[in-house]
């Protein structure tokens, strides 16, 4: 399918959804809007841009189809070691046991979760507060809900999986003592203004997806939202080339803290 202007498109779709799709590499964008827009039956870009400003239904289905959501409880457990014994004991002697934590294009609530219970060793879940963000209100509706299947909470570690789920049918609901833990908002990372005085930021598998400009303007960012002394905690798909430059160092593999 060669559907023509898609700069026009961009620009509606800016208006509509407040997503700027310059961010993202074009033709891998590209190709995946295409795909969806052929299964609707539709010819043109700006028939299918009338459609998801017309139909509720189809437009949060865009927004869903953009959001690449991969995720899993535990992800790459070796990094979560290093969280565990490393990260998490360095961060509360420097900081004390009220951290602030953000959660970055959190997806399904897999990660925010995770970051609960791992915490969950080093003090009581009433002393923990997380904020989770992402661009896609659909998966926030889903981390709100906290139900799981099997593949995605394959890595919890045994303990926290027989205190902290409950088997519901083929699915794992997640109890509601770390629901509690979570604040989930609607966040836009190339867009809205980002938390500041934070500890630690956990980020990982989505930053890949944008142009190395938009990388490298969210990279900053993260920056100036921590403390000094706190860190950011990358995705084992991604770097950071400039990191120095930035004012990071490199603490272990994926992990930096703010000079």
């Amino acid at each position: 399918m060669a559907l023509e202007n898609y700069e026009k498109f961009k620009t509606d779709i800016l208006r509509l959804t407040k997503i700027d799709l310059n961010a993202y590499k074009e033709k891998q964008m590209r190709r995946r809007i295409e795909t969806l827009i052929g299964k609707n039956n539709i010819k043109t870009y700006d028939e299918y841009v009338k459609l998801i400003s017309n139909d509720k239904e189809k437009f949060d289905e865009f927004v869903n189809f953009l959001t690449i959501n991969v995720s899993e409880f535990y992800r790459n457990p070796d990094q979560w070691a290093v969280l565990d014994k490393e990260v998490f004991p360095d961060l509360i002697n420097k900081f004390g046991k009220k951290l602030n934590i953000w959660s970055a294009a959190c997806s399904t609530g897999d990660e925010p979760y995770s970051l609960v219970m791992a915490l969950s060793k080093f003090m009581p879940l009433s002393g923990i507060r997380i904020t989770a963000t992402d661009i896609d209100k659909q998966v926030l509706d889903k981390a709100r809900i906290g139900l799981y299947n099997e593949k995605s909470i394959a890595s919890v570690p045994d303990d926290l999986k027989k205190k902290y789920f409950t088997k519901v049918g083929p699915s794992y609901q997640i109890s509601d003592e770390i629901k509690k833990c979570v604040n989930f908002k609607e966040h836009n990372l190339l867009r809205d203004p980002y938390p500041a005085n934070l500890h630690l930021i956990v980020c990982r598998n989505v930053v890949i997806y944008f142009t190395d400009e938009a990388k490298d303007e969210i990279y900053k960012k993260f920056h100036k939202s921590l403390e000094k002394g706190g860190a950011l905690f990358i995705g084992s798909t991604e770097q950071i080339i400039n990191y120095k430059d930035i004012g990071f160092s490199r603490a272990k593999s994926f992990f930096f803290n703010k000079e």
